[in-house]
């Protein structure tokens, strides 16, 4: 009997590969947030016309997350990742070369769409390999999203001194073509048939005990990761803005972001562990209303170590959320359509990153505040709640039933 391609020693190699593809690939999604102060006086936008470059990245890797998690279930990880790969670096030095904020947000597009192949695709790819520690090897995967929006902006902003945010773009292009490709390259062997097979008849077994069809748990999925992104996005997309309102700079706000990403990264983990245990719809509930607890320290918080301290805690408490929602997907659904159910319910998660962006920009532009801003995201994150508990006791119902 052939040795079980699970949670074995080539599964970790894979994921530590797939790590640092992940923290290459998402640095483009980043690198828009620390540029929007630049950019909108370059151009001379408001927030809310500053922040549609941002908004359209995010339809892109909405977009980007279900087409290119297509082709990885078609064609395989390691030639869908290397033509986003492509895509990306001529995206980069397209966008560098702006004339003006609504090309700029065009060539964002694609840069966002070639993003996506970082993070949906790959997450589903490495949940192939893992059973027992699925959980952790999703959350460490999803981690690199954040690695990627902690690391790259203080580097760039480093190398580029005074160059300013197209010299920025350029050196991302370069570093797509070095660094992220010739990492693709090296993704290759695929799980045996018989191992998916086995796999799949497991997950049969749970859809069954859920009390909805796949059709309906998926959609369910999506509605609830449109609200907690909404929510989200607040605090990640607007930071260095408010802090520039605050007087703090730009630059505290950047430190900002990389300590909220941060302690993304550690959430990731624990809820990835969290994962293993209690499976992905109680975490995900859990991360949800502790994001929204998060989300309220923001209201009364305005000084710098105060906005320092609640943004450390909001990545602590929102950063498993996200991957919880792939885990549930290989919970449930048939591992052959990984690719494409993950990158469905995580293109609606970002189409509500993108649409609370946007959201936070017209609120500030209205009232002159983000305090509004944030309830808002309360508001939709309580939605995020809802769809959660519904799932939970359908669930029992139907297990109650069948008893």
């Amino acid at each position: 009997m052939n040795p079980s391609p699970f949670d074995s020693g080539y599964s970790w190699w894979r994921l530590a590969l797939t790590l640092a593809i992940a923290v290459m690939g998402n640095a483009g999604m980043w690198a828009i947030v620390v540029i929007l102060p630049d950019v909108a006086n370059e151009f001379d936008a408001g927030r809310a016309g500053a922040a549609m470059p941002y908004t359209i990245t995010m339809v892109g890797f909405a977009l980007g997350n279900l087409f290119i998690g297509r082709a990885v279930d078609r064609y395989g990880v390691k030639r869908a990742l290397t033509g986003a790969g492509v895509l990306i670096a001529l995206a980069y030095m397209l966008a560098s070369l702006a004339p003006s904020i609504l090309i700029l947000s065009v060539v964002q597009f694609f840069i966002g769409f070639g993003t996506a192949a970082a993070f949906g695709p790959l997450i589903a790819d490495v949940s192939l390999w893992f059973q027992r520690w699925r959980g952790l090897a999703v959350a460490v995967t999803a981690s690199g999203n954040y690695l990627a929006g902690a690391i790259w902006p203080l580097v760039l902003a480093g190398l580029s001194g005074d160059a300013g945010w197209r010299w920025s773009y350029m050196a991302l292009a370069v570093l797509t073509i070095t660094i992220f490709i010739p990492l693709v390259l090296l993704l290759g062997r695929t799980v045996p048939e018989d191992a998916l097979s086995q796999a799949e008849a497991q997950a049969r077994e749970k859809a069954r005990a859920t009390g909805f069809s796949s059709r309906q748990l998926v959609w369910l999925l999506g509605a609830a990761g449109i609200g907690c992104c909404v929510a989200m996005s607040m605090p990640q997309v607007h930071i260095v803005a408010l802090c520039v309102d605050y007087g703090f700079g730009a630059m505290a706000g950047a430190q900002m972001l990389s300590v909220m990403l941060m302690g993304g990264v550690v959430s990731r983990i624990g809820f990835g562990l969290l994962s293993d245990r209690l499976g992905g719809v109680r975490t995900l509930l859990i991360g949800s209303v502790l994001q929204a607890l998060a989300l309220f320290l923001y209201l009364p918080a305005g000084g710098l170590v105060s906005l320092y301290v609640v943004s450390l805690i909001f990545g602590l408490s929102q950063g498993g959320i996200v991957p919880a929602y792939a885990v549930i997907v290989r919970e449930y659904l048939p591992a052959r359509e990984a690719g494409e159910r993950v990158g469905f319910v995580i293109m609606l998660t970002i189409i509500g990153m993108a649409l609370g962006g946007w959201l936070s920009g017209v609120i500030y532009d209205l009232t002159g505040s983000y305090e509004w801003a944030f309830i808002n995201g309360i508001g939709w994150n309580a939605m995020n709640i809802a769809v959660m508990v519904l799932i939970l006791t359908r669930g029992r119902r139907a297990n109650a039933a069948l008893a």
